[in-house]
């Protein structure tokens, strides 16, 4: 009997001991999953202006395709380096995607297990060794001037139940997490770029022309020609020759001008670019080929023309805009048209300055010919992508305005 009672003493003490482990040292206790809950994901990451570059890898499941997205300080500039260095307008994005990304927790572990990346939404979307299409997430690295990762995630889906929060994983690890985070870079070079391309307010617009055609190339001519011109004097709109029209697609045709923001851009050979400076276009096979690939035919003349028309817009402050409306764009990599919107236009915009305008319209002269200035320097170099809806706006026909009161 006495063998068995010391026994028994024993394990009484061991677990006596035990209890006494875990209240003196709790984390001992803890399982290993928990380990690294409520640590910073990147530490030394703490200055939200360190960032030189980031880059964001969606996936694209119904193409079964990565689609990488970078941006890089360059030359005193952001540039879209994935889209032949375009420059960024809205500059302070990366501030805002970095101070989103700083600091960023280890809130919640949820898994350890490699199985449950796809229901999490985090598998990584460059990992080519897993088979599945769904499931992958977006890869959002930050790096600094010298190359160097500041941070580096896959986010995945929203949870469930918790607000605020989704799953995060680092790649090349296991575990997944539950943070707290808005951050959701963006993909999409519309997202980069501030909407009001042409400069355009509403208000300042005068009178537009709106110029619709087919081209016969074998030919040379323009067949179907079919023009309507519109005018707006004290914010009322006029169409001319009729005094009833639909005004509602006038309106929102000018209002598609006022914020017109840029799907992709693709840039010009240079010897046009810089003949565009000068306010001219030189012919040459390099410049016709171009010009043609877009949709966009240079006559002997000199004049130009665009497979889907064009519009001739002028502003109080003495502007003429120039917008040509050429081929569909679908270069890869470029936005993919918005459902219901139509297919995506290459747009070719020149603008020239006339002070006898400005007078004629009660306008600022000085800004206007600044403006031009400014705005024929930057057209000169792109040709630039406009989506679908916005080009069915622009492009107004006579029966589009047909009727009304």
């Amino acid at each position: 009997m006495r063998e068995p009672l010391q026994t028994g003493v024993l394990v009484g003490a061991a677990v006596v001991l035990s209890v006494v482990a875990a209240l003196v040292q709790p984390e001992a206790a803890a399982p290993e999953i928990m380990s690294d809950q409520g640590e910073a994901f990147y530490p030394k990451f703490t200055d939200p202006q360190a960032p030189r570059s980031i880059e964001v890898i969606d996936y694209d499941e119904a193409t079964a395709t990565a689609r990488p997205f970078q941006v890089q300080f360059q030359r005193g500039r952001w540039l879209i380096a994935s889209h032949h260095h375009y420059p960024v307008d809205a500059g302070e994005r990366m501030a805002k995607t970095a101070a989103a990304l700083i600091d960023l927790r280890k809130d919640l572990v949820r898994s350890d297990s490699p199985a449950d990346h796809a229901q999490f939404g985090v598998v990584d979307p460059l990992d080519q060794k897993v088979s599945g299409l769904a499931g992958r997430g977006k890869r959002v690295t930050l790096r600094d001037g010298r190359g160097e990762v500041l941070a580096d995630f896959i986010l995945g889906r929203s949870v469930d139940g918790k607000p605020g929060y989704r799953y995060v994983r680092v790649p090349g690890a296991k575990r997944v997490y539950a943070v707290k985070t808005d951050a959701d870079p963006s993909a999409r070079f519309a997202d980069w770029v501030d909407a009001g391309l042409l400069r355009i307010a509403a208000s300042s617009i005068r009178k537009v022309t709106i110029n619709s055609y087919s081209i016969d190339e074998a030919m040379g001519r323009l067949n179907n020609l079919e023009t309507l011109v519109l005018a707006q004097e004290k914010d009322q709109w006029k169409r001319e020759g009729s005094a009833k029209f639909n005004v509602a697609p006038v309106k929102a045709m000018a209002a598609a001008l006022d914020g017109l923001k840029v799907a992709g851009a693709q840039p010009k050979p240079q010897a046009m670019a810089e003949d565009l400076k000068q306010g001219q276009v030189r012919m040459s096979l390099e410049t016709a080929m171009a010009l043609r690939q877009k949709g966009f035919f240079l006559a002997p003349t000199g004049r130009m023309y665009a497979n889907e028309g064009e519009m001739v817009v002028e502003t109080a402050d003495g502007l003429l805009y120039s917008l040509r409306f050429g081929e569909v764009a679908t270069t890869a990599g470029e936005a993919k048209p918005v459902a219901g919107g139509g297919e995506n236009r290459y747009l070719f915009a020149t603008v020239n300055f006339d002070a006898a305008r400005a007078a004629r319209y009660g306008g600022d002269a000085a800004a206007g010919q600044r403006r031009a200035r400014e705005l024929n320097r930057r057209f000169a170099d792109w040709f630039y992508i406009i989506a679908g809806a916005d080009f069915q706006k622009l492009r107004l026909r006579r029966k589009d305005v047909a009727g009304g009161h």
